[in-house]
């Protein structure tokens, strides 16, 4: 049972698959920050430019 034990704790198979999931998981997280961070800004633009056009006239001849 020990050379069990001694085995799995030894084994380092899915290090490199736990490495990438913490990586992936950043970035997701700075992702998610940024939007977060210039979402405002961004809806605010949106609806500025949404009322210029609604604004506009359209000339019929």
């Amino acid at each position: 049972m020990r050379v069990l034990i001694n085995r799995f704790l030894n084994d380092e198979n899915g290090a490199v698959t736990v490495d990438w999931v913490v990586l992936t998981a950043a970035i997701v997280g700075l992702g998610v920050a940024v939007i977060g961070s210039i979402a405002n800004g961004a809806l605010d633009q949106a609806n500025g430019l949404g009322a210029y056009v609604e604004a506009q006239t359209i000339g019929s001849y």
